[in-house]
């Protein structure tokens, strides 16, 4: 996902090779990093993209549909995140340590996100959808896991190395999802906006430990 917007000159030539769908998905993005999801705005992603509204429409069809796709490009951001997170964890045989550290690590990458692409986040889970529901675009990190699905996958890990009883497993995602997104919508939205960054950080570690002892 380019942090750049595209300027009037280049997105026309985007656009004479046939590449107009991906200028006005990134200012598209660029709209919602910007002013979250209302921010999303067709006839402005055209004005941006250097086109005539008109063009647009061959690509996506409405003003909801450019959100739709902004939001899958919003999610695939979330799950980047997360696997980075994932990815900077020391590695070690002991794996329950290992199964914990990664229910950590995707609800670390989940927090930091929420504050550092407050616009992005807020788009990710603004639009009416179904959980689990696939949006047409790429919505997953380099593993091609949304964010629901890496958080699942991390819970997996739980039970496969003893750390979770098999019977606690159902529904557990929607747990840990509920209370780290809870906590994320505070401190971006809520009575927890202002806090000075290293509270935060220390207030998401400790919720951490709290969905960890929980499962």
């Amino acid at each position: 996902m380019s942090s750049t917007v595209p300027s009037r000159s280049s997105a026309r030539s985007t656009y004479r090779h046939g590449d107009l769908r991906r200028a006005l998905l990134e200012s598209g993005v660029e709209l919602a990093r910007a002013g979250g999801p209302e921010a999303v705005v067709l006839r402005e992603a055209t004005r941006r993209a250097g086109v005539v509204p008109n063009a647009a429409y061959r690509h996506f069809a409405s003003r909801q549909a450019l959100l739709q796709a902004v939001r899958a490009a919003a999610l695939a951001a979330v799950a980047r995140a997360m696997e980075a997170e994932l990815a900077a964890l020391a590695p070690t045989p002991d794996a329950a340590a290992y199964a914990r550290a990664s229910v950590r690590a995707v609800g670390t990458g989940y927090l930091r996100f929420a504050r550092a692409e407050t616009g992005l986040f807020r788009t990710a889970f603004a639009a009416p959808v179904e959980v689990e529901d696939a949006p047409p675009d790429a919505k997953g990190g380099a593993s091609g896991l949304n964010p629901f699905e890496l958080l699942a996958a991390a819970l997996d890990r739980l039970v496969q190395a003893g750390a979770m009883p098999p019977e606690r497993r159902p529904g557990a995602e929607f747990l840990a999802w509920s209370a780290v997104h809870g906590l994320a919508l505070l401190v971006i939205d809520g009575p927890l906006r202002g806090l000075p960054a290293p509270q935060v950080e220390s207030l998401g570690q400790r919720l951490l430990d709290m969905v960890e002892k929980g499962l």
